[in-house]
């Protein structure tokens, strides 16, 4: 069982290499992919304060799974997409797990889609507003190898948190 040791921190070549897609002959190693995502993302939680959802690559596994977990229930995207994204955008502080004191000022999307297969290998789409197209915007990023240090709106757009 992978731990908050196991997470890779700012810096860490892996975190900008863009992952391979999850395959139908991946599927049963999804469910301890997803156990490691969880127990990783609890112990954030619990040191932080903080964590909605968590991308495979910040624990080393280059395939291309999200894992959320929103309002007590987990959400696994297999090879998620992002589409339909929205002309409005907002500015927003946004935070990483892979550095839990940085707080980075970027622009995102108001509103998307999100195609995925779900851990039955069956197609879905998602379309999401407001705070969870942001998290689905910075966990899709993790998979291409981007960092929201990466979309600061400037040189002026990151800070302690407090």
């Amino acid at each position: 069982m992978k731990t908050l040791a196991d997470l890779l921190l700012l810096g860490d070549p892996r975190l900008y290499e863009v992952c391979a897609p999850v395959t139908e002959a991946d599927l049963p190693l999804v469910a301890g992919w997803v156990a490691d995502l969880h127990n990783v993302m609890q112990e954030v939680r619990a040191k932080y304060h903080f964590g909605r959802g968590i991308a495979a690559p910040q624990l080393g596994i280059m395939k291309r799974l999200v894992y959320l977990h929103l309002d007590g229930r987990p959400h696994v995207l297999l090879n998620p997409k992002l589409g339909e994204l929205s002309a409005a955008t907002f500015d927003m502080w946004d935070d990483c797990m892979c550095f839990p004191n940085l707080l980075v000022r970027v622009r995102r999307h108001e509103a998307l889609t999100v195609t995925y297969r779900d851990t039955q290998w069956q197609p879905q789409s998602w379309p999401v507003r407001g705070a969870l197209a942001e998290l689905l915007q910075h966990e899709c990023d993790h998979l291409d190898g981007i960092l929201c240090t990466m979309r600061a709106i400037d040189g002026q757009s990151f800070r302690w948190r407090a």
